[in-house]
């Protein structure tokens, strides 16, 4: 598994975690690096995932379902929410990850932890998302200059 792969494997479980037990993120990453430990550029990585993710978990949400009606929110598995949250942050607000990456290695996630529909059904969504994606960047940037 290639490094940033791992690490992104490491945020979607704690915001799985997060998501389904309310536990606190911070100890749910300490625990689950203690698990399996990242060099220290993957370990920011994933940091920077995790807290940039719970900290625009509802407004990627509302955008999520603003631009893929079809897929209700309370109706998607918690383990596919998240890994989209996860590669919708990476696309559309953190802007290192090429879009086309981001949607890759989200669906390889979905292989990974989801159900045997999952990864076609988190490439669906995350399709419809990048066809919106100026607009979308524009009303990110206009929710965190609120924060």
């Amino acid at each position: 598994m290639k490094p940033r792969t791992r690490a992104r494997g490491i945020a979607l479980q704690v915001l799985y975690e997060v998501d389904l037990a309310n536990h606190p993120a911070a100890e749910a990453l300490r625990l689950r690096l203690e698990e399996t430990p990242l060099p220290d550029e993957l370990l920011e990585f994933t940091r920077r995932i995790v807290f940039g993710v719970i900290s625009l978990a509802h407004e990627l949400d509302s955008l999520i379902a603003k631009y893929a009606p079809e897929w209700p929110l309370d109706q998607i598995a918690a383990i596919d929410r998240n890994i989209m949250r996860m590669a919708f942050w990476e696309f559309a607000v953190h802007r290192e990850t090429p879009v086309k990456v981001a949607i890759n290695e989200a669906v390889e996630l979905a292989k990974q932890y989801g159900s045997d529909s999952a990864p076609r059904f988190v490439n669906g969504v995350l399709g419809s998302l990048t066809e919106h994606q100026d607009e979308i960047r524009q009303r990110v940037a206009a929710l965190e200059e609120k924060k």
